[in-house]
């Protein structure tokens, strides 16, 4: 249980460069124990939540190794992991691993086309209210696939799968149609999946298909069609996407500590209704560079921030499946908010209990009043104060009072910091590359 000790309210100068996606590197991980010959995932981020999936991975029989030992500190684009799958044996699964990881759900998908029936423990992650697998049920019952919850255990059956002529996805998640996708990817035949999302995380893991051999037409789209094989079995290196969420948080950084620099590596696809709404708020900025990510389908860009003064949005913020701001990215603009003149409305319909983590800023000097449990109030700005906070059991709402902190004049403790490691590797030193004064303890 690392705490990070800030002394903020220092303006910032330099270079970050955004690492690769963590929810693409979960879905390409266990994408990779589909392709029955050795698959090597290059520039994969070394962070909890991918160390928690290969801990999974190899308690069930597959054979992973590193270049470089596994906690090496090297530049992304030098690192690989290499995952060659052997027998699986579900009897041995790192349950400790697997509790702490929402991602545990996508093996479902694989592992359908292992077994006549098995079980997995109930997922983790964050702690966001009511976040039901109904959608992964919903969607997989069309391929023959029986999911029941008994004593938080997942328990699946399927006799013999079939392809879906369609799929109508309950709703357009992220996680849910990785899982339909990897089903579908098996299973000879066409399978349409109608309303699926579209995210970047979803994009990256079909162009990885498509590589392995699977034809995926609507990359980008909201309807998929998908032609499966019955055995995939290619050895074959793939480039992760860089993240776009990780993106955000530095450019949240520059905002809220008033601060130029320069963010490398940037998706910007993923971005571009987060930057015009940060425009409209008078967040100077300007992209100096434009090109191809490693992939070879990803479009970056290098963006310059600059000293601005920022200003409330005159409409509401909320988050929307892509290409709708990013409901990932929502959060971010809370920190933001507190340093806008005027107020901002903030509507984060997705979760029930997210917008009350956004209330933990105040303790730093912020004035954010809770409507309800998916609406706040952020009037600004205000002059952000040290504080010690506990981390909350959610990535992104970590992430933000780190975000604040920064901006926060005098000494803050964030302590039990394993929420926000699960998501962004190294992040105290890069942010100390910056000029920012934080420490790991």
């Amino acid at each position: 249980m690392n705490n990070y000790i800030i002394n903020g309210g220092k303006k910032l100068r330099g270079t970050a460069v955004i690492n690769p996606s963590k929810n693409s590197a979960v879905a390409i991980l266990i994408a990779s124990l589909i392709n029955t010959k050795k698959t090597t995932i290059l520039n994969l981020p070394k962070i909890e939540e991918v160390y928690r999936i290969i801990e999974v991975m190899e308690s069930i029989g597959v054979k992973t190794k590193w270049k470089g030992k596994a906690f090496d500190i090297i530049p992304p684009s030098a690192r690989a992991l290499q995952a060659r799958p052997k027998k699986f044996n579900l009897n041995k699964i790192n349950v400790k691993a697997a509790i702490k990881t929402r991602s545990i759900v996508l093996l479902i998908g694989v592992l359908a086309h292992k077994f006549h029936s098995f079980s997995l423990p109930m997922s983790g992650g964050c702690k966001l209210g009511k976040r039901t697998i109904m959608p992964h049920i919903y969607a997989l019952e069309n391929f023959g696939i029986k999911i029941n919850i008994f004593c938080n255990k997942l328990n699946i059956s399927c006799k013999k799968l079939h392809s879906a002529d369609e799929i109508v996805m309950y709703e357009s998640g992220d996680t849910a149609t990785i899982n339909t996708i990897l089903t579908a990817s098996l299973v000879p035949g066409r399978t349409v999946i109608k309303f699926a999302s579209s995210n970047y995380q979803v994009q990256d893991l079909c162009y990885f298909l498509k590589k392995l051999g699977v034809r995926i037409d609507g990359i980008g789209t909201t309807t998929l069609i998908i032609l499966g094989k019955r055995k995939l079995s290619k050895e074959i290196k793939y480039y992760l996407t860089e993240d776009p969420i990780e993106s955000m948080l530095f450019i949240a950084v520059a905002a809220v500590t008033n601060s130029s620099i320069i963010i490398k590596r940037c998706p910007i696809e993923f971005l571009e209704i987060e930057l015009l709404k940060l425009k409209k708020m008078c967040f100077r900025f300007k992209i100096l560079r434009r090109y191809k990510a490693r992939n070879g389908h990803s479009r970056l860009v290098d963006i310059g921030t600059f000293s601005s003064n920022l200003t409330a949005p005159i409409e509401k913020l909320y988050g929307r499946p892509f290409p709708g701001l990013n409901i990932d990215n929502l959060p971010f603009f809370v920190p933001i908010a507190t340093q806008a003149k005027g107020q901002t409305l903030i509507h984060d319909w997705v979760y029930e209990n997210r917008a009350i983590y956004y209330t933990e800023l105040n303790r730093l000097g912020a004035n954010i009043k809770l409507a309800d449990s998916h609406r706040v109030f952020i009037d600004g700005p205000t002059k952000l104060k040290g504080a010690e906070i506990m981390c909350p059991p959610a990535l992104r709402p970590s992430a933000i009072i780190l975000v604040a902190m920064l901006a926060a004049k005098g000494k803050s403790i964030l302590k039990n910091t394993y929420a926000i490691e699960r998501g962004y590797e190294d992040l105290c030193g890069r942010l100390r590359e910056l000029g920012a004064d934080i420490v790991k303890k």
